[in-house]
């Protein structure tokens, strides 16, 4: 994936409006492909499935280290995106910033759920700039009912990953190193979802 001919002043301020953008209920500004786009978050059963592994994600965080499920916007300056996971442990210190995304780099796991919508992004561009960056990326595939581990990042995506099926136990490895079980997730009843993400913006 070539990094898109964006400057980075011009990155940033495309950032800048991304993050303050007042986007209708139920949808995120991302910056893909050197452009706003909008998509939606996760709906609310996702949400709750999530939210019940989130406490096993914060029990085994890296010391310093918080799992939220706050709707924030990541940058990755050196590929010219902004995504906003919809669910991730970060650096707690990096919550005290009060303005623009927050860099990427704060991150320990990022965690999306797909979606009609979002599976191409999520599977394909995310997966890449994640595994450039992130140390681990969990992937909750609600077509397949399964949900995969992605771990040891590399200038080339991640070189290391793992699939089991809804109800198995996932191994998460360092630096969290535990099993997750992922039973929680096979509760989530699947809702409607929305077209694909729009876009709202285009670099010059």
């Amino acid at each position: 994936m070539a990094v898109d001919e964006l400057t980075p002043a011009e990155f940033e301020d495309l950032a800048r409006i991304a993050q303050n953008l007042d986007t209708p209920d139920g949808l995120k500004a991302e910056i893909i492909g050197g452009r706003i786009v909008l998509s939606r978050w996760a709906d609310s059963c996702h949400v709750r499935s999530l939210a019940r592994i989130r406490p096993a994600l914060m029990a085994h965080a890296p010391e310093g280290h918080a799992a939220e499920l706050l709707r924030l916007l990541f940058a990755f300056p050196g590929a010219r995106r902004a995504y906003g996971p919809d669910l991730y442990v970060a650096e707690e210190s990096a919550f005290d910033r009060s303005e623009g995304p927050l860099d990427a780099e704060v991150l320990s796991l990022a965690a999306d759920h797909t979606s009609s919508s979002t599976r191409d992004d999520d599977r394909d561009e995310k997966l890449l700039v994640y595994g450039r960056t992130v140390p681990i990326y969990l992937l909750v595939n609600m077509e397949q009912r399964d949900t995969s581990v992605f771990w040891n990042p590399s200038s080339r995506g991640y070189r290391s990953r793992h699939t089991v099926p809804f109800g198995r136990t996932l191994a998460i490895p360092e630096p969290f190193g535990f099993g997750l079980d992922t039973a929680a997730l096979d509760t989530a009843v699947l809702g409607p979802v929305g077209g694909a993400g729009r876009a709202v913006g285009r670099r010059p």
